[in-house]
């Protein structure tokens, strides 16, 4: 049996409300399906080497104001990521085992099992990604190369840059 709202003279039915928008502007040049990672990923990356030291990291880290980036090998691939969590896990080992940190390598604390998400992945994919793992940062690849890093710092900067009669 159909309900009315009181205010509106809608038909509310059981199969849901149904919708009334008026029409719609024509969808300009870049559409939010065509909003790729590629587009709001940072492409110069402070990266790190698997031999660099934990301290080096933590320094890094610090100066430029970040919380871990890529680590790739002589050939600029990527081998792993470290972030100031590894970084804490070793500062709390070294007081356990009574270490000193200045030998520890990057080697030992990365991150080898890495996920990245491919350069023509979707902004609103890449926020659900971000949701669904909890990560911080995903490398970007295109053609098995890391061509940059994608933050989720950088899809608020997209959603904010968002006109909301662009959002579906």
């Amino acid at each position: 049996m159909p309900i009315y709202h009181q205010f509106t003279n809608l038909k509310l039915t059981n199969m849901g409300i149904k919708s009334f928008q008026g029409a719609t502007a024509a969808p300009q040049k870049n559409e939010l399906s065509q909003l790729k990672v590629t587009d709001f990923m940072s492409r110069n990356l402070i990266t790190f080497k698997p031999e660099d030291s934990i301290l080096q990291v933590m320094e890094s880290l610090i100066k430029h104001k970040i919380s871990g980036g890529p680590v790739v090998d002589e050939n600029g691939d990527l081998v792993g990521m470290i972030s100031e969590g590894d970084c804490m896990k070793q500062i709390s080992e070294s007081r356990y085992y009574n270490m000193p940190m200045g030998d520890q390598k990057v080697s030992q604390y990365m991150v080898t099992k890495v996920d990245t998400l491919p350069s023509e992945t979707s902004i609103f994919d890449a926020a659900a990604f971000f949701f669904k793992t909890k990560r911080k940062r995903f490398p970007v690849m295109e053609d098995g190369k890391m061509i940059g890093q994608i933050s989720r710092r950088d899809v608020l900067k997209a959603a904010l840059n968002m006109k909301s009669s662009t959002w579906k």
